[in-house]
């Protein structure tokens, strides 16, 4: 698996990630999400781009457990497959990785520390 390099904007600020090709389509979805809920909260009223940012981790954070709650539910309620049910437990947990690897290398303005989980 090969690493490359791809730009991203995130707050307005052009960012350098490396990721796989295969991952790269789901890395810059990923950060148009992000980038998506940053602006919201700022839109929000939040001035602090720190702040905002924290706001969208919130707010996509509690998406992903309201969607894994669904999950089980459907699960259980359906007959989907064991295998799929890793298979996308497994997708979520790499998504969750993606978003926290992405969060600690997020250079805010005015920001005089990265931001660590």
């Amino acid at each position: 698996m090969s690493q490359q390099r791809i730009e991203v904007t995130l707050a307005g600020q052009k960012i350098t990630l490396a990721t796989s090709v295969e991952h790269e389509p789901l890395l810059r979805a990923a950060c148009v999400l992000v980038d998506e809920q940053i602006q919201l909260a700022i839109g929000g009223g939040n001035r602090s781009i720190e702040r905002a940012s924290m706001m969208a981790a919130l707010k996509i954070a509690g998406d992903l457990i309201t969607l894994q709650k669904n999950q089980v539910q459907v699960g259980a309620s359906t007959n989907v497959s064991s295998d799929e049910v890793t298979r996308l437990q497994a997708e979520i947990r790499e998504l969750e990785e993606q978003v926290d690897a992405l969060m600690q290398t997020l250079s805010l303005p005015g920001s005089p520390r990265p931001i660590v989980p």
